[in-house]
């Protein structure tokens, strides 16, 4: 067996000291359940998240009906936003929702929710943004019910940022169908945005994706019709010579 230095043995000896003041030094506390919980918070703030969770099960186990059952349900659902599951935490946070529905921070869950189903969103517009739709029907939630809440501003320009790709989806597909030729289907999609959004310029560019469809379909008498129900609504003068110039060409086909 070979020989150990001192300074072997006294590099042992200190480890073993470190790391029974560590294991030894706890927050203080009423209740063991307290201070679970304020471990459970420390772990959280150093990104030791399995760790954390370990805390929450044990409150959530031997102390289901303490105080600090219901904070804990709530910063359980906070290290799954951290960690990045955001279907986890979404679902987390509807649940103490449900559960809690009277709870002082409430408006933080509602906006939690929210955040947790923009952090799913593509990250370009062309993709599928369900999530977004989810997104903005909580933070709408929010201002409904919580229009004086910290989180209030910041759901305004989420659902900004959200409205604008759908917008941008909308125009993207009805687009698409019009350049492969698929006009019913251009049709359609653009008849919807016009319905839907109050965007001035994007109606207007479909008023004429309408109208030229319609030409493409060799449908003169729909071509009356949407002259009729858009011709007064332009203020963009080449998108106005453009849906005028269809017209022209289909009203001939009559």
């Amino acid at each position: 067996m070979p020989r150990r230095s001192p300074l072997y043995a006294l590099l042992i000896l200190l480890s073993v000291f470190v790391l029974s003041s560590c294991s030894s030094t706890r927050p203080k506390g009423e209740t063991e359940a307290e201070i679970l919980y304020k471990e459970a918070q420390t772990l959280v703030e150093d990104n030791r998240f399995i760790m954390a969770t370990e805390k929450l099960n044990q409150i959530r186990s031997k102390f289901p009906y303490s105080y600090f059952a219901t904070p804990s349900e709530l910063l359980q659902a906070d290290i799954l936003y951290e960690q990045g599951n955001y279907v986890e935490a979404a679902a987390s946070y509807l649940l103490f929702k449900d559960f809690h529905p009277r709870h002082k921070k409430i408006d933080y869950v509602v906006f939690r929710v929210a955040e947790s189903y923009y952090k799913q969103l593509p990250s370009t517009f062309d993709r599928d943004l369900n999530s977004g739709r989810e997104a903005i029907s909580f933070y709408q939630d929010l201002l409904k019910n919580h229009g004086s809440s910290q989180y209030a501003e910041g759901a305004k320009n989420k659902i900004e940022k959200i409205e604008k790709m759908i917008i941008n989806r909308e125009k993207y597909v009805a687009d698409f169908y019009f350049k492969t030729k698929v006009y019913g289907a251009a049709r359609f999609r653009c008849l919807s945005i016009i319905d839907r959004f109050q965007d001035k310029s994007l109606q207007q560019h479909c008023m004429t994706r309408v109208m030229l469809s319609s030409l493409r379909l060799d449908e003169p008498r729909e071509c009356e019709e949407y002259y009729r129900r858009f011709s007064g609504l332009f203020d963009n003068k080449q998108e106005k010579a453009r849906f005028e110039n269809a017209y022209k060409k289909c009203k001939g086909a009559l």
